[in-house]
């Protein structure tokens, strides 16, 4: 649309049409001023593309060339564009809020706490992981089955919680054409996380008897769940994830149709789970990635158009939250929400804040429900239909990403299927290098944790709650994000428990503020990431007073901060003052390029830079001041 004045003259008259070509001359000129030499054409892009897992790329520039196949209209095939034709747009999403502590009376106050502050429905966890199956009526004494449905997630003990919730329906005089819920059951779920599948062919069975009854006598009551959180959280990547739900939710259908129902109906009998992440763009695109894979699926399994669309459950995910300064926590969610939303899950869980800290308080479970509820309501991001919809990049990297988990969804059915790929441990293998890759970036800082592994706060309180109901294990791993600078501050806070100081570092820094201020606050992160105190004090040293500060400091071990203009003038003679002062370790903040001989003869041990393995470095300071 070209917008015209009063005048008659197009505003953009004066401006002509830029093409890629002008685009990337002109960030070759920046580049080359920036060092990077000489680049053209598509080279200048590659310098500032981004290399994701599963061999994705993001580019700096996406452009009408980069379109994609097309994606339909919302609530039609292939249904990357939404589910439903209108969107959110109605209500919202469906609020679910999800409950794990096992005290019925506590979780009834709480459910209804939630529904009255704005959830949509319930998430109870449900047996071993929860509230026991015989208490379900009084967790849920208040809640009308008609108006809040009621989603199951009771493991093993699935058949059990199901009958149950099946029986307070007509209990409680609910009519079955008006009953709400989801059944839960997940066979293939449950062995991911546990690693037993020798009773899998008998839950199968089970799961499938219930998809059978809801299709008789309760219509709007869904039975199984595609739950990719397990792949997730062993350290899948999207492209996983997806690839892992497909093969999942293939084999429910096989399973289904070879009990009697049709395939339209065991479709519909259906939910889907995915992880919810910081990353807005790639749970958007996963989100829409998925809807246009299972719309494959459906298509050759010879569903009609309309039974093809996936009903998605997003949950915010466990793999980012902290346990260390865990309100940062909200900010993760709150992003992580957005995408689910703008991506088009039917329900969104926000996990409350303290969710890895133990049973979440009644403060955290108001701000994960509000979360939804700012989003929707003041927001008025469910009035937009598809609002990433006509974006050329997230067109493309939905593509790519589809491209990706096809590709993984191929090779596991060329294994036997899920399951068989779950019991001869290709998955396991895949995700466990999926999950050292990234390892290695969290380790370098390269993803960065806020509040962890950038910007902690050693002296802040601990959040203490309860504990939850163990989740069950021996299967898959359940990775975190903090966890390898969570073992490392569990280390300096036993030694501030036994000695009632945390160890230390002295940051020697040399000249005015304006040269080392940079770095003195890079080192004093660095080390403040494993919880080791960093003592600048006095604000700059040199040779003669480097020792005496030293020994006021308390600490053992001191990091040289500077430019590399006084690194050259005054490194060597501070350190050789430092090790006389008694420092047992030296650190230069900096990388030492040609003077690197030089300053390890002065007596400088290791050299901590921006990329530099933190974690491999924390870790030896620790070792070598004793720090069990």
């Amino acid at each position: 649309m070209t917008v015209v004045t009063d005048e008659g003259l197009p505003l953009a008259a004066e401006f002509p049409e830029a093409t890629r070509e002008q685009w990337q001359r002109l960030v070759a000129g920046v580049l080359r001023k920036a060092g990077k030499g000489e680049l053209a054409g598509r080279a200048v892009e590659d310098a500032l593309a981004t290399r994701l897992e599963d061999g994705l790329v993001t580019r700096p520039l996406y452009t009408a060339e980069d379109a994609v196949d097309d994606a339909g209209l919302p609530g039609f095939p292939p249904f990357v564009r939404g589910g439903r034709a209108a969107g959110t747009a109605v209500s919202g999403w469906d609020v679910r809020q999800r409950h794990v502590d096992p005290d019925p009376a506590r979780t009834n106050e709480a459910v209804l706490a939630d529904l009255e502050g704005g959830a949509t429905s319930v998430w109870l966890a449900v047996g071993a992981e929860g509230i026991p199956v015989g208490d379900l009526g009084r967790a849920l004494d208040g809640v009308l089955f008609d108006l809040a449905p009621v989603v199951l997630d009771a493991g093993a003990d699935t058949e059990a919680a199901a009958r149950e919730l099946i029986a307070l329906f007509a209990a409680r005089g609910v009519a079955p054409q008006d009953a709400l819920g989801h059944l839960g059951a997940d066979p293939l779920g449950l062995a991911a996380r546990t690693g037993d599948t020798s009773g899998l062919a008998e839950r199968s069975s089970a799961a499938a008897d219930l998809a059978a009854r809801c299709h008789r006598e309760l219509p709007r009551v869904t039975a199984l769940t595609v739950d990719a959180l397990p792949y997730h959280e062993a350290g899948g990547s999207a492209a996983q994830e997806l690839g892992c739900s497909l093969a999942t939710g293939v084999a429910y259908l096989r399973d289904l149709t070879a009990a009697g129902l049709p395939v339209d109906a065991a479709c519909g009998l259906l939910e889907f789970r995915y992880a919810a992440t910081a990353d807005q763009f790639l749970t958007i695109a996963k989100l829409r990635a998925a809807r246009r894979l299972w719309a494959r699926v459906a298509e050759v399994c010879g569903v009609a158009p309309a039974g093809r669309a996936q009903r998605q459950h997003a949950v915010t995910s466990p793999v980012m939250m902290a346990r260390r300064d865990p309100w940062v926590n909200m900010l993760r969610t709150t992003v992580a929400c957005l995408a689910a939303g703008t991506g088009g899950a039917d329900a969104v869980t926000v996990l409350p804040f303290d969710e890895e800290l133990g049973l979440p308080d009644a403060f955290a479970r108001r701000v994960a429900r509000n979360t939804s509820a700012v989003l929707i309501e003041e927001s008025h991001l469910a009035r937009v239909i598809d609002p990433a919809g006509g974006s050329w990049y997230v067109e493309r990297l939905t593509h790519d990403l589809s491209q990706a988990a096809w590709a993984w969804f191929q090779e596991i059915e060329g294994a036997g299927g899920q399951a068989a790929a779950l019991g001869s441990g290709l998955v396991a293998a895949r995700l466990s290098d999926t999950w050292e890759r990234r390892s290695a970036r969290l380790a370098t800082r390269r993803e960065p944790v806020t509040g962890v592994s950038e910007y902690p706060e050693p002296e802040q309180a601990p959040v203490v709650r309860e504990r939850a109901p163990r989740r069950p294990g021996g299967g898959l791993p359940r990775v975190r994000r903090d966890e390898a600078y969570e073992a490392l501050r569990a280390r300096t806070d036993a030694h501030l428990a036994s000695t009632g100081a945390r160890p230390r570092v002295f940051l020697a820094a040399l000249g005015p503020p304006s040269a080392h201020t940079a770095r003195a606050t890079f080192a004093a992160n660095l080390f403040k990431a494993a919880g080791i105190e960093p003592v600048h004090e006095p604000v700059t040293v040199d040779a003669a007073s480097a020792g005496d500060a030293l020994a006021a400091s308390g600490a053992t071990v001191a990091c040289l901060v500077s430019s590399d203009a006084l690194y050259a003038e005054r490194a060597e003679a501070v350190a050789r003052a430092l090790t006389s002062g008694g420092a047992s370790r030296v650190f230069l903040a900096g990388r030492p390029g040609d003077a690197r001989e030089a300053y390890e003869k002065a007596g400088i041990d290791t050299f901590v830079f921006a990329g530099c393995d933190a974690v491999a470095v924390l870790t030896s300071v620790l070792d070598h001041l004793g720090v069990a």
